[in-house]
């Protein structure tokens, strides 16, 4: 395996399967001598835009009706 010119590689997708790492997991890496570590990340380092929604679905009010419209550009990330 080789890496790209952009430092990308790809991991099997037994490796993925058995350490959990589904598509937009983050992840962090660890230097282990002459190899590094590659696990998930114990914090994710950004909320992710389906947690950002539902964020702010709860916070609205329970008399606040939203449009179609609305929850459209809540779902594009538009007007955050």
């Amino acid at each position: 395996m080789r890496i790209t010119s952009k430092g990308q590689v790809t991991i099997p997708a037994e490796f993925r399967e058995k350490a959990g790492l589904l598509p937009d997991t983050e992840v962090e890496f660890e230097m282990a001598g002459e190899g590094v570590k590659i696990r998930r990340a114990r914090k994710p380092t950004k909320e992710s835009r389906g947690r950002r929604i539902v964020r702010r679905l709860r916070g609205l009010p329970g008399d606040n009706t939203l449009t179609t419209d609305d929850i459209m550009r809540m779902t594009r990330g538009e007007g955050e």
